[in-house]
């Protein structure tokens, strides 16, 4: 017992004295990727650092979501993970080649809340951001994002809290409001709370892309305080890297946080000029197999750079795509997304096919007396998962063709019983006297059915195996 109280004590007093002799992050004259929802995940925010930009913001993440999360360090990809618990799905995951340029973004309206969130990350991260200026209902109808905007006390004491006890810089994004004289006001009301810098976005809450920006307004506001003024807001007629310094001094800010035009192309940080579409493309893939990313946030990653090419035969094809793999076979990656995969699994890394619900992880002796009895009784099992792009209409679904394939033998059609636990789904299916599942927990009651329905496919000889492995389906 004394021997672990050592142990702990000299762990805290270890990341004190780090974060204490960590070189604390500096806002001015800097190129910054913007906080971009989907966006701003860790591939993007490593390629965007690859390409010159400065400090990397991630997406807006919600206090609530980051304050139940689990931190996991990741060996095999060496990362910091913050996990749910409830259905393994990674809330942020950071490494360590991007900490000292990191900036989180987080969403709140609870000044103790999101101490207590800050207090959890400041280890992983160099700075943290409040957002004050995301005009989103969803934001607005939590008290968060410009909400705030309408109560500067509020907004003041969230940051001064922050302000008083972490150990990193703090500070907040906003947008101008529609009286310039109201706008400093509430930047020097926000500036004395000690926070490092401003992020403002030169648009009012109800002003869109399509609205012209009022640097002149920044231009003010960078005149009336002692922090550096980071400038947002001028996408629409930024094509270059110069046209970033164009901008940021035209409002005449510190630095200047880009959000649109980099998700275009990231490559607008590099002075040396643009790269290639597909080039951009490769390298963004390369760092989601690496890093083991979501393949709906790559898709969309992806999506955003393609934009009106989405439309050609390959972008109609990259569309139908999946999985990571699939979309890496267009962008010939293929073998290498397969070769990596498989050396990060064996290198004991947990991806979405090895996920469990966490009531279940905490029950290792209960699930395997479960799975025991499952086999005793019959239960046929393979490890699948219901990929939706795999089948082309609805009469390939596994679940129709089973049905079909019923009627023809003259068999009664197939029956299923799902069992829910967490935010997580299993199906047993039930036909002609056997009973079939997939170990592969979905993440909706439909798609569990279906794979439920794939194995007993497959145990039956209905679908090619071989096919089912080629295209992710078929996990082990």
């Amino acid at each position: 017992m004394l021997q672990r109280l050592w142990t702990k004590a000299a762990s805290n007093w270890w990341w004190i004295n780090k974060m204490r002799t960590r070189q604390r992050l500096e806002y001015s004259n800097k190129l910054i990727l913007a906080p971009m929802v989907r966006v701003g995940t860790l591939p993007m925010r490593l390629l965007a650092l690859e390409m010159g930009a400065d400090i990397v913001y991630t997406e807006e993440l919600i206090d609530l979501k980051l304050i139940k999360s689990i931190r996991r360090p990741n060996h095999a990809l060496g990362t910091v993970d913050y996990v749910d618990p409830s259905d393994g799905t990674i809330v942020f995951r950071t490494c360590a080649q991007e900490t000292s340029q990191l900036v989180l973004q987080m969403g709140t309206s609870d000044a103790e809340r999101a101490l207590a969130v800050g207090k959890l990350l400041q280890r992983d991260i160099s700075g943290l951001d409040i957002n004050m200026g995301c005009p989103k209902e969803f934001s607005i109808k939590g008290g968060m994002g410009a909400a705030l905007l309408a109560e500067p006390d509020k907004a003041a004491h969230i940051l001064s809290t922050l302000c008083s006890n972490l150990e990193i810089p703090v500070t907040c994004k906003i947008r101008i409001l529609p009286d310039v004289d109201d706008t400093i006001a509430l930047v020097q009301k926000l500036a004395a709370t000690g926070i490092a810098a401003i992020g403002i976005h030169a648009r009012t809450r109800d002003e869109r892309p399509q609205h012209q920006p009022h640097p002149d307004v920044l231009r003010q506001v960078a005149q009336s305080v002692t922090i550096p003024v980071i400038a947002n807001g001028g996408s629409r007629h930024m094509h270059c890297y110069d046209d970033l310094r164009k901008f940021q001094l035209e409002c005449g800010a510190a630095s200047v946080m880009v959000a649109r035009a980099a998700q275009l192309n990231v490559s607008i940080f590099r002075r040396e000029g643009l790269l290639p579409m597909d080039e951009i493309i490769t390298k963004y893939l390369r760092l989601c197999v690496d890093y083991d990313n979501a393949p709906h946030n790559a898709k969309y990653c992806v999506q955003s750079i393609l934009r009106e090419l989405q439309e050609t035969p390959r972008g109609k094809q990259f569309l139908q795509c999946q999985t990571l793999q699939q979309i890496c076979e267009i962008w010939q990656l293929g073998d290498y997304c397969r070769r990596r995969q498989l050396e990060l699994k064996e290198q004991g890394n947990v991806g979405r096919a090895e996920v469990q619900p966490a009531k279940r992880q905490k029950l290792q002796q209960e699930i395997e007396e479960e799975e025991e009895k499952d086999r005793l009784a019959g239960l046929i099992c393979r490890h699948v998962a219901f990929l939706r792009s795999t089948y082309q209409s609805d009469m390939e679904l596994p679940k129709t063709r089973l049905y079909v394939h019923a009627g023809r033998l003259s068999k009664s059609p197939p029956a299923y019983e799902t069992k829910q636990c967490d935010k997580l789904f299993r199906a047993i299916c039930l036909f002609d006297g056997q009973r079939f599942s997939s170990t592969f927990w979905e993440k909706n009651k439909k798609q569990a059915e279906q794979g439920a329905a794939l194995v007993a496919l497959l145990y039956m000889g209905q679908m090619d195996e071989e096919l089912l492995r080629h295209n992710g389906s078929l996990i082990r």
